[in-house]
């Protein structure tokens, strides 16, 4: 494997280390960011996103694979951390992409799936091109088409959903599997981590559909999340031939854990 430029690793340090105030870490009050670097020398940012239910916690690296992953992206060659990254973010990279893994520093890892880029260039824009959906029945299809980006070989069973910002902006969401189950990463987290790692503004709407099933709803991890960062979230789900369903994560998980009384390290 060839060794990275030094400029390239010298200018991802510097966007992580940017990075890190965009976390969530109302709990441990710890930063952390992670940038994917794409083949063609596009950049992926990830940021740690915790939530009061602890092991829920969306990891920085794992949140910028699957943001890469919804924009149809999978071409990781490469991954620095603001901190050094743990046994278990290496397991991560080698057991979701394969490939000959080399660690250059203890928060960089590059991969020889292709010639590394010459350089670093544009952050990925992560938004949906189309316009805000005007109906629900628009913004399930919308959900619809973005479901065919899911990385399914664990489940084969896809799911899509749509973010909706309150400028407009959509941000795109698919189930991302992984060999190690934990640290699959569900699609409405997945489009809630990339809002935050690209400091978006508060969603709006979300529009969630599962294809194999038009029954689906989120899990219980997703409505915890959903419930802790945004409760009154208009949410539609597809129910297939009849009309989408509206709730609100809120009222899908009555009496969730707020955590206002957890320890916040200082």
């Amino acid at each position: 494997m060839p060794e990275p430029d030094p400029s390239i690793l010298s200018t991802l340090h510097t966007i992580v280390a940017q990075l890190s105030a965009a976390s969530y870490t109302p709990y441990s009050h710890h930063p952390v960011a992670s940038a994917v670097l794409l083949s063609d020398g596009t950049w992926v940012p990830g940021v740690r996103v915790e939530n009061a239910s602890f092991s829920l916690v969306i990891p920085s690296l794992l949140n910028a694979v699957t943001t890469a992953f919804a924009s149809g992206r999978r071409d990781i060659v490469g991954a620095v951390q603001s901190e050094p990254f743990s046994e278990a973010d290496l397991a991560y990279i080698k057991g979701g992409f394969g490939g000959e893994m080399k660690r250059v520093a203890a928060e960089v890892v590059m991969q020889a799936k292709g010639p590394l880029p010459l350089r670093v260039e544009d952050r990925l824009d992560p938004f949906l091109p189309d316009p805000p959906p005007k109906t629900p029945e628009q913004g399930i299809a919308l959900a619809r088409a973005v479901a065919s980006l899911a990385y399914t070989p664990e489940s084969a069973f896809p799911v899509g959903c749509v973010l909706v910002l309150e400028d407009g902006r959509m941000i795109p969401g698919v189930n991302v599997e992984h060999p190690d189950w934990p640290r699959i990463l569900c699609a409405e987290r997945n489009a809630l981590g990339t809002a935050c790692s690209y400091a978006c503004l508060l969603p709006q709407t979300l529009y969630l559909t599962c294809p194999l099933d038009d029954h689906g709803s989120p899990c219980g991890a997703c409505r915890q999340i959903l419930t802790e960062l945004s409760p009154t979230l208009a949410l539609w789900m597809d129910r297939g031939p009849r009309p989408p369903e509206k709730t609100t994560p809120a009222l899908l998980l009555p009496g969730f854990f707020e955590g206002g009384s957890l320890r916040r390290r200082a």
